[in-house]
């Protein structure tokens, strides 16, 4: 009797712990970590490839390495100039240490995630608007440095923190709308009067050229008669100079017996 109670128990054994053993085999990816515990107490961190628990007694979590991209929902924010903005961003991350990222937190995910939400708020509240539009990468090294300190204990590395678009309010954007053209016709009006100089400049240097060789306004008239004769002109005007119609009166009336003018 003892006999064949011995051979039932090696036969159960060998049809029952077979299959247990092969239950405890677990395969891990390259970029996976298993944080195994055994009866609740932390035990070690297996993967990635093949490794094997103890049946019943250990179990583990699986954690996974890779980046993660988070969409960070718009929020609304009151800049420090008290204006109010929607601005919605994106966040990336990866957990580095597996083991704080189970122990040290319930959920890493979802404590990144409200972290990132609140410290958005928060920093958006430290600058003002025009920090927002134009100096935004500092803003994001801000928000990557106040992430980077909440979710260390964590086991969470920041990579980085972009902010994608910033929504203005409608009167604001009329507002910037305005101010940007009236800079555009500063500018245009300040390039016209810098215009209008160098030309004064010319004609100043020219005037003083034609004062010291006065043949060179002769040429400059006939020059003009030239330029007006080429075009598709019905009539044209020519003025001539005075010494001219003095001879020519001259001329006339010393052929007609009349005594010459005097210049």
């Amino acid at each position: 009797m003892e006999a064949l109670f011995t051979f039932f128990a090696v036969a159960l054994g060998t049809m029952v712990f077979p299959p247990i053993l092969l239950f405890g085999f677990r395969v891990a990816a390259e970029y996976e970590r298993c944080v195994v515990f055994r009866l609740g107490r932390l035990q070690r961190v297996a993967g990635p490839g093949l490794f094997w628990l103890l049946p019943f007694v250990e179990w583990q979590r699986t954690i996974d390495l890779r980046t993660i991209t988070v969409d960070v929902p718009p929020q609304d924010a009151i800049t420090r100039d008290s204006v109010t903005v929607n601005v919605d961003a994106v966040l990336y991350y990866r957990i580095v240490d597996p083991v704080k990222s189970v122990v040290a937190v319930a959920d890493a995910r979802s404590a990144i995630h409200l972290a990132a939400l609140t410290s958005l708020r928060r920093v958006l509240g430290q600058h003002e608007l025009d920090d927002l539009l134009k100096a935004r990468g500092a803003i994001n090294d801000s928000l990557q440095r106040l992430l980077a300190e909440m979710s260390g204990p964590w086991g969470i590395e920041v990579k980085a923190v972009e902010i994608k678009a910033v929504h203005l309010p409608d009167n604001m954007q009329r507002a910037m709308a305005k101010e940007a053209e009236a800079v555009r016709e500063k500018r245009s009006r300040i390039i016209k009067a810098e215009a209008e100089l160098e030309a004064s400049e010319k004609l100043s240097l020219a005037s003083r050229k034609i004062l010291e060789s006065p043949a060179a306004l002769e040429l400059r008239r006939l020059q003009m008669i030239s330029e007006v004769g080429a075009e598709q002109n019905t009539t044209t005007i020519v003025l001539l100079p005075s010494d001219f119609v003095l001879l020519a009166r001259n001329l006339a009336e010393k052929v007609a017996g009349v005594p010459a003018t005097a210049a």
